[in-house]
C-alpha cells in the first residue's frame, strides 16, 4: 500500500510517499480501508520533532481518519466488513491507504455522513468540546472569546460554544476570516489586526472581562487575554499556532482571581475513555441536529501531504484540510 513515511525529524518536504507492507490484523484488531484523513497542526509539529512526544523512527504520521472495515483479526467480530467508521490512532498511522487498529477506538458513522466530515470531526471538535465542557466548564449565558476563530479548532469552538448557550466573541486577523466565524455562529467579531484587542474586549464586556478564553494561538494575544479576564474566568491553553509560547505574569491570576487551564485532548482520550465516549455521543448528536458542521477548506491527494501540512503550519487554512488516499 501507499503511505507517507517520516524517516527522521526534519522539514516537511522530507516526508516520503512510498510503498510499505499492508498492515496485518492482530488478535482483536480490524483493518480499515482509509477514505480520508484529517490534517492537524500537531501532525506538522510531530514530523519535525517539535511535538510533546516523539514516536520511534520511522513512522507513518496522521492521527484521525475515516474509512471502511475490510478485515478482522481473531476475536474482532462486532464490526463486520463494510462498516463505515471514524477513528483516532495513537498519533501515527493515518496518512496511509490502510490502518490496523483496535475496534474500541472506532466510532460507526451514518451512511449520510461524508468521509471528509468524519475524518475531520475528532481532533478539532473533540478538542474544543473537551476544552469547553470539562476543562472550561462553560455555562449558558457566559462570554466565550475564541482566538484563531477561522481555523479548524477555532470554528469548532465557536460552534460548540453556541451549542452550549454562550455569547461567542470571535477574534481573527482578517475580515475574510471573521466572515467565516460569523457564518459559524459568532455573535461578536474582532479584527485584531485593525483594532486593539484589549480595548475591544473591554467594550464588548462592559469592563467585566471575558468568562472563558479559548486560545490555540498563544503569543501576544495570550498576553492581552491574561489582562482581560473576568473574575472566576478560565483561560484555556490549547496550543501555540503563532509559534510563540507566552509567559504568564502569575500575579494577574491572584489579583483578578481567574484560572489558567491546560487542555491536552490526546491525554484526555487515554485517561478518561468513558467520558470521551460520552463526548462523542453528544458531538454526533449535535452533528445530526445541524448544531455543528465540518468546514473543509480543501482536499489533497495523499501524495501531497507535505504541501497540506505546510498550508496548516502557515495558518493559511479556513476550517480543516483532508487527505484522500
Amino acid at each position: 500500500m501507499k503511505a507517507i513515511i517520516c524517516e527522521q525529524f526534519a522539514p516537511l518536504e522530507n516526508l516520503k510517499y512510498t510503498d510499505v507492507p499492508d498492515p496485518i490484523a492482530g488478535a482483536g484488531d480490524v483493518i480499515i480501508d482509509i477514505k480520508a484523513a484529517g490534517v492537524n497542526f500537531p501532525d506538522g509539529l510531530l514530523v519535525q520533532g517539535l511535538y510533546q512526544v516523539k514516536p520511534p523512527l520511522p513512522f507513518i504520521p496522521g492521527m484521525e481518519f475515516s474509512g471502511v472495515v475490510i478485515e478482522q483479526g481473531a476475536g474482532a467480530s462486532h464490526l463486520p466488513n463494510g462498516t463505515r467508521v471514524l477513528g483516532l490512532s495513537t498519533g501515527t498511522g493515518a496518512f496511509a491507504e490502510r490502518i490496523a487498529c483496535n475496534p474500541n477506538t472506532l466510532v460507526p458513522i451514518p451512511d449520510a455522513m461524508p468521509h471528509t466530515d468524519a475524518a475531520n470531526l475528532l481532533c478539532a471538535h473533540g478538542t474544543a468540546h473537551h476544552a469547553l465542557k470539562q476543562r472550561g466548564q462553560l455555562q449558558a449565558g457566559e462570554t466565550l472569546l475564541v482566538l484563531g476563530a477561522a481555523g479548524g479548532t477555532g470554528i469548532a469552538a465557536v460552534q460548540i460554544g453556541k451549542a452550549m448557550g454562550a455569547r461567542v466573541i470571535a477574534a481573527c486577523s482578517t475580515e475574510e476570516k471573521l466572515a467565516i466565524a460569523k457564518q459559524n455562529g459568532a455573535d461578536e467579531l474582532i479584527n485584531y489586526s485593525e483594532t486593539e484587542l484589549k480595548t475591544a474586549l473591554k467594550e464588548l464586556t462592559n469592563g467585566k472581562g471575558v468568562d472563558v478564553v479559548y486560545d490555540p494561538v498563544g503569543g501576544d494575544a495570550f498576553d492581552v487575554c491574561s489582562r482581560a479576564m473576568a473574575r472566576n474566568g478560565r483561560l484555556l491553553v490549547i496550543g501555540f499556532a503563532s509559534g510563540t509560547i507566552p509567559k504568564l505574569p502569575i500575579n494577574l491570576t491572584l489579583v483578578k482571581e481567574y484560572s489558567v487551564v491546560g487542555v491536552y485532548w490526546g491525554s484526555f482520550t487515554q485517561h478518561e475513555p468513558a467520558v470521551f465516549a460520552d463526548n462523542m455521543k453528544e458531538l454526533m448528536g449535535w452533528y445530526s441536529q445541524g448544531k455543528i458542521r465540518l468546514v473543509t477548506d480543501s482536499e489533497f491527494p495523499l501524495s501531497e501531504t507535505s504541501a497540506a501540512l505546510a498550508k496548516v503550519m502557515n495558518r493559511d487554512v479556513k476550517g480543516k484540510l483532508v487527505l484522500i488516499p
